[in-house]
């Protein structure tokens, strides 16, 4: 039973770790073991977004480790293409795993559909009706071509049953949809206490629920200046009376400098990406966060910290209909509205499953290759 298991950006690793876990539980219980083979794209090649990730996480070393980050999208869609397709050739594989939405899900999708490898996605179903997105590109070819939808929440369920799935696929067999939760949500609960243990929020200089935690990474706002200034006059206004803690990704970093005002970054609290415990521990100490990333809107709600996502829309709806999370946008109005009104009460409900995710998806792949 061998999984061909496609990789390259961060939430992918998050994702991954618990999935990889339940395999190996399995392998330890189990005469029929499943043998996942990893592939590292090398969409996120910085080590800080990469390397530290499979060490901190204990996700089993690639198999494969692709070189190929930091190209436009057509070059670097094609070039994964190409190079998962031959090891899809030499592996052999009975099922390909692909997860989220991101240019080495697509060309997993892509390659694996093309030479009739059954493919599962997980995280299927999400959507955030802007196709100007390039993942929402991702998502809508990459749940046309897979033949095993794992989506973690009723609300993408509806999304595909909306667009008229499931259909034949590539076999001609009907794609086969299930709703066992959120991987994401099993990661922050194995991980919480250790991130706590491990990381302390003193060392980092910061205090329990004083201060504002933001990212911003998407290209609606790095590749707008507009908007990426108006998202950081904000957080200059913010920060006045609540510090702002900005790990700032190395993309946005080069952009501002390049485009913005370099001042914008003035008296914030710009700090290196940071890994995965590191992030959880920061994350679970804000007073509120701020975001483009569609993790991060989900972690905030994982961990009851009011959210304000730098976004026109969001693929986790679910989390502003129950008061978690506001869609601010870019614009410095609504966003420091937005702050002065917020629920700082997160009541979290069973939005995304009951944490055993990971091992419900292990137990049907087991069962897919039995039939």
């Amino acid at each position: 039973m061998k999984i061909l298991t496609i990789l390259g950006a961060r939430p992918q690793f998050i994702k991954a770790a618990t999935v990889s876990r339940a395999i190996r539980e399995h392998n330890e219980s189990q005469t029929h073991q499943i043998n996942e083979v990893i592939v590292h794209t090398g969409q996120h090649y910085d080590p800080n977004m990469s390397e530290v990730f499979f060490t901190e996480m204990d996700i089993p070393i690639p198999s494969y480790k692709l070189d190929l980050g930091g190209l436009d999208h057509g070059a670097m869609t094609g070039r994964m293409i190409e190079q998962i397709e031959a090891i899809i050739k030499k592996e052999r594989p009975g099922l390909l795993l692909v997860y989220g939405d991101t240019n080495s899900t697509l060309a997993g999708a892509i390659a694996g559909s093309k030479l009739q490898v059954p493919i599962a996605h997980v995280e299927s179903g999400l959507r955030s009706f802007n196709m100007g997105m390039p993942e929402e590109i991702n998502r809508v070819v990459t749940d046309r071509v897979s033949n095993y939808l794992f989506c973690p929440t009723a609300a993408a369920v509806v999304n595909l049953t909306n667009e008229g799935f499931p259909f034949s696929t590539t076999n001609q067999e009907e794609q086969k949809i299930f709703q066992f939760g959120d991987v994401m949500y099993d990661t922050t609960l194995f991980y919480a206490d250790r991130a706590k243990k491990t990381f302390s929020l003193h060392d980092k200089g910061l205090r329990e629920k004083e201060y504002a935690l933001c990212t911003v990474h998407r290209a609606e706002n790095t590749d707008d200046s507009q908007s990426l200034t108006s998202i950081f006059q904000a957080l200059q206004e913010i920060n006045k009376e609540l510090q702002v803690v900005i790990p700032l990704h190395p993309r946005t970093e080069g952009i501002l400098n390049q485009t913005c005002d370099p001042n914008l970054l003035e008296n914030l609290t710009v700090i290196e990406p940071l890994s995965y415990l590191e992030m959880q521990r920061i994350e679970m100490g804000a007073r509120v966060i701020l975001t483009d990333s569609g993790g991060m809107q989900k972690e905030s709600y994982f961990h009851g910290i009011p959210c304000l996502t730098l976004r026109e829309e969001t693929e986790w709806i679910e989390t502003v209909k129950e008061g978690a999370n506001i869609l601010v946008g870019s614009n410095k109005d609504k966003i420091l509205e937005a702050v002065q009104h917020l629920n700082f009460n997160v009541t979290k409900t069973g939005l995304y499953g009951d944490g055993k995710a990971s091992l419900k998806i292990v137990n049907e792949i087991k069962t897919l290759f039995s039939t």
